[in-house]
C-alpha cells in the first residue's frame, strides 16, 4: 500500500480510504494526540505529505515487529 501512495499532497479523507478508518475523526483525533502521520494547514485544510505518510507506516510496521 505505501507504494501506492499518489505523488499529490493526501486529504484527511484519503486517509480515511487508504486504512478503511470508520471515520473522518479518526484523523483528526491522530492529529490532537500527534500519533498519526504528520499533516499541515493549507489555509484552513488539512493535507500531508504522502512521503510523511510513508514515513509514519513504515514506523509503525518496525514498533510492531
Amino acid at each position: 500500500m505505501a507504494s501506492d501512495l499518489p505523488h499529490r499532497f493526501l486529504t484527511p479523507d484519503d486517509l480515511v480510504e487508504m486504512f478503511e478508518l470508520p471515520s473522518i475523526e479518526t484523523v483528526y483525533q491522530w492529529r490532537r494526540k500527534r500519533t498519526g502521520p504528520r499533516g499541515f494547514r493549507v489555509g484552513r485544510h488539512l493535507r500531508f505529505d504522502p512521503n510523511d505518510v510513508r514515513a509514519w507506516i513504515d514506523s509503525q510496521l518496525r514498533e510492531a515487529a
